[in-house]
């Protein structure tokens, strides 16, 4: 197009001595003395609540030689609510979504660790001497430090240059779906200015950007000032309609993006930015964007405040509704101190305080906090963006929750309930709002509906949910040969009790093999050995342990409703199935992982890759089924072939698959090393640790949780050039092979952050609410002195205190409530709105 405006003439040289070096500060840059585990790219503030990341600043690395770098990789952010969200690195970059994070982003998903491209970009122009500038560390830094601080539900930008103190905040409502970008400027200065924000959207509306530009079409509301965008071709989300609006009146707008970047322009400085204002290209078929130009007056020392507010509404007037409401600047600031509330109160619900400061950091806030935002609400991350519904997936990651707002925990049990087939087998993932989703012949997923439903009702007592009535979904079963069925299925008229869901996944799971245990399919819990048991034969040992420990949690509920006939039959069929294992799992040390379809072992000491495997030994004893001397011997194994302390790994298994002439499946396309193939698969390697702790074994217990610590695994400036990715949230999988040993995998968008929680909380501490009850059954290293936590049951505050004065590793010898000692070893609950003092006594008691 040929653009009619005036280029943009500056009146002042830029680097002038009215906007002096001198004025930069460089107080950014934190002491890392000022940090809690500082490693020389960041560290925890002082009370836990954040990381504080320094961007390209100058510090003094273990040899006292300056250096000046960036994060290893991205360092992000995920802020994730039930229907909207956005993550943002230690850079800038952004890519926001609204109901589903990956089927309608309204931004760019970039997935690139090298570039850290954004599609959202907030450029600041002095309009003096036309310098332009970022208040993010990219895409056009101004090359002095930034401290970037990343919390619960926001992430924070600091920096000063070009005589501004600048301070930018990202955040989202936790009931609207909107995100804020925020920024204050201070004028330091000593003459007037004038600053020019511009805020630049690059919309997706879909999936990515290339196959939607051609659809979406923008508009602008000239009586709201707030430029709209809508995809119409898109079959879900065609009706809902985007917006960007600004916190004061518009100085310019396009939704050109040619326009606005130039032909062959850059994020670095936009082409438009060299031009006084903007033409206001509104055009359908072109590549959109959204630009809104305002300006910013900055008297001498004066401070100011502006925002910009993405969104999406269900519908137009839904949209403008928003943009109403968000107009109200006392609204916005509302909005930021309910969002510090919401995570807050969600988060502060469990405290505790051990002599352990690392635990106490992930406990306390960032494995939960991963849980929520990313796992269950947001489903995406910088390496994976997914935006689905796993059946097992957020089924184990409610888990976490149950203690802390069962609510949620309830929600996902009916959701996934809802996406079972009338024959019992389940969707093994489907995509919101829609239901589509593929059918599978993934052998473990279903069971996990009766497990965790068992679980919830053990420690919420509420019997009511088996109750609940949910539909079926309607589909032909898989015929012959067909592995899965990706489409939309409906529901049946009729619906059903949760009882009666959890059944039909109990019989539909309980197959037999030649050797008496589960059929494998097409997978069990390793998706990538697809291929073990995909002709319908091969046997897997792990899934026989799971069975069977879902076979006495429900036996268990089934008597505690009356059922006695299914209760016997469930104990019944979970002593044929530990039978089976001791019959024909049991390899000399350890318990074998499965039979392929051929009947070849797998997970044996005859196999030269895959010889032993963590799972089929750690559920040995998480089951409560194995043999108590085989499975003691077996996790010594474990303990002795798949735990490297010198290089902080607790592998899945070894060796990795590489030259075997048989098939295990898509994992055998691994590099050895990487991911399930011999890497360490954090979410296995916590149950590791847990079945050490449930054998009583804390000091093992208590090593391998601090080994699987992402905070030690980057305390040091060189662990965490190594590791790479972020310390204060865990990692799906570490290498474990050079040249990449002990390199982090993918972050954030891993079911093992609540098994992680779940692990420290129930597995070490040992507590466990069961009912109106609490269990402390601590199993923690022997020379603790004790520990404390801090529980919010309602509006009651118990103050549990946990004294260890004989160093024991297991036991309780007393319980005091409110100074009286209990009879038993349970701590009776009471919302009474009052505080609590709880005092366990340990000793050589064991329960």
């Amino acid at each position: 197009p040929v653009h009619h405006l005036p280029a943009f003439i500056p009146t002042l040289p830029a680097g002038n001595d009215l906007v002096s070096g001198d004025l930069e500060s460089d107080s950014l840059t934190i002491n890392k003395d000022e940090l809690q585990f500082a490693n020389g790219f960041g560290g925890f503030s002082s009370d836990g609540k954040e990381y504080i990341i320094n961007w390209d600043a100058v510090f003094l690395n273990e040899k006292g030689i300056e250096v000046r770098k960036t994060t290893p990789a991205p360092w992000v952010n995920v802020i994730g609510y039930p229907n909207f969200g956005f993550m943002v690195s230690e850079s800038g970059s952004q890519c926001t979504w609204a109901l589903n994070s990956g089927e309608n982003r309204l931004t760019p998903w970039a997935n690139d660790p090298v570039c850290d491209p954004t599609g959202e970009v907030l450029y600041l122009r002095d309009e003096e001497t036309g310098e332009v500038w970022t208040p993010t560390p990219l895409p056009a830094g101004s090359g002095q430090p930034y401290r970037v601080a990343h919390g619960a539900g926001y992430t924070r930008f600091e920096h000063t240059s070009h005589g501004l103190e600048q301070c930018l905040t990202l955040f989202s409502s936790p009931e609207d779906p909107v995100k804020i970008i925020h920024l204050k400027l201070k004028n330091k200065l000593p003459h007037a200015r004038r600053i020019t924000a511009t805020q630049y959207i690059e919309w997706v509306l879909g999936t990515t950007h290339a196959t939607n530009m051609a659809y979406i079409m923008p508009e602008y509301d000239s009586n709201l000032e707030c430029l709209l965008a809508t995809n119409p071709y898109s079959d879900e989300f065609g009706k809902r309609v985007a917006f960007l609006m600004a916190s004061r009146p518009v100085h310019g707008l396009t939704a050109d993006r040619t326009e606005f970047l130039g032909r062959g322009g850059t994020f670095t400085l936009p082409v438009a930015l060299l031009r006084l204002g903007l033409e206001t290209r509104i055009t359908p078929g072109e590549d959109p964007c959204a630009v809104l130009q305002i300006h910013i007056d900055l008297m001498p020392g004066a401070t100011d405040e502006i925002y910009f507010v993405l969104g999406q509404g269900n519908d137009k007037q839904h949209a403008l509704e928003l943009v109403k409401k968000y107009q109200d600047p006392a609204y916005v600031g509302a909005a930021y101190e309910r969002t510090h509330k919401f995570w807050d109160k969600f988060l502060n619900t469990i405290q505790v305080k051990t002599p352990d400061l690392a635990s106490d950091l992930i406990l306390n806030r960032w494995m939960i906090y991963q849980t929520l935002s990313c796992r269950i609400w947001g489903r995406t991350g910088f390496y994976q963006s997914s935006g689905a519904f796993g059946f097992r997936d957020q089924l184990q990651d409610v888990l976490a929750l149950i203690s802390i707002d069962p609510a949620i925990s309830r929600s996902q049990i009916l959701n996934a309930a809802n996406h079972q087939f009338e024959a019992g087998d389940v969707m093994h993932w489907w995509h919101p709002p829609s239901g589509r989703g593929v059918r599978t012949r993934f052998s473990d997923d279903l069971m996990w509906l009766p497990y965790v439903t068992a679980l919830y009702i053990e420690n919420t007592g509420d019997l009511k949910i088996l109750e609940e009535n949910i539909p079926f979904r309607r589909a032909p079963l898989l015929s012959e040969g067909e592995d899965e069925r990706y489409g939309e299925h409906p529901l049946t008229e009729q619906s059903f009790s949760l009882l009666d869901h959890c059944q039909r996944a109990i019989e539909k799971g309980s197959t037999y093999g030649a050797h008496g245990l589960p059929l494998m399919g097409t997978g069990d819990w390793n998706d990538g050995m697809n291929r073990v048991g995909e002709k319908g034969q091969g046997e897997s040992v792990w899934l026989a342990w799971f069975i069977s420990d879902v076979l006495n949690r429900f036996g268990t509920l089934s008597e505690q409703i009356g059922d006695l006939e299914n209760a016997h039959r469930y104990f019944a069929r979970a002593k044929k199935y530990a039978k089976a294992i001791e019959l024909s799992a049991w390899d000399g040390e350890w318990y074998q992982r499965a039979y392929y379809d051929g009947g070849e072992t797998l997970g044996s000491s005859r196999d030269a890759e895959c010889q032993i495997d963590a799972i089929a030994q750690s559920w040995s004893v998480l089951s409560g089924v194995g043999n108590v001397n085989r499975s003691r011997q077996a996790m010594q194994a474990v303990y002795e072939r798949l735990v490297k302390p010198q290089d902080r790994l607790l592998l899945l298994f070894t060796p990795p698959f590489n030259k075997t002439n048989l098939d295990p499946g898509y994992i055998k396309g691994y590099i050895p090393g990487t991911r399930e193939n011999g890497g360490q698969y954090t979410h296995a390697a916590t149950w590791t640790a847990w079945a050490f702790a449930r054998m009583g074994d804390g000091q093992r217990a208590g090593q391998l949780f601090d080994l699987l610590n992402p905070i030690y695994q980057a305390d040091t400036f060189n662990k965490a050039s190594v590791y790479r990715v972020e310390p204060y949230v865990i990692c799906a999988d570490i290498y474990s092979q050079d040249p990449f040993i002990r390199r982090g995998g993918w972050t954030w968008y891993t079911g093992s952050s609540g098994w992680m929680y779940r692990l420290g909380m129930e597995g070490i501490l040992g507590f466990r609410k069961v009912g109106n009850t609490l269990v402390m059954d601590p199993v923690i290293p022997p020379e603790w002195d004790g520990f404390e936590i801090k529980y919010k049951f309602g509006v009651t505050l118990y103050l549990i205190q946990i004294n260890n004065p004989t160093h024991v590793a297991r036991g309780v010898q007393r319980i005091e409530l409110d100074g009286q000692p209990l009879e038993g070893f349970s701590i009776p609950l009471t919302d009474d709105g009052l505080e609590h003092q709880v005092i366990v006594s340990m000793g050589n008691r064991i329960r």
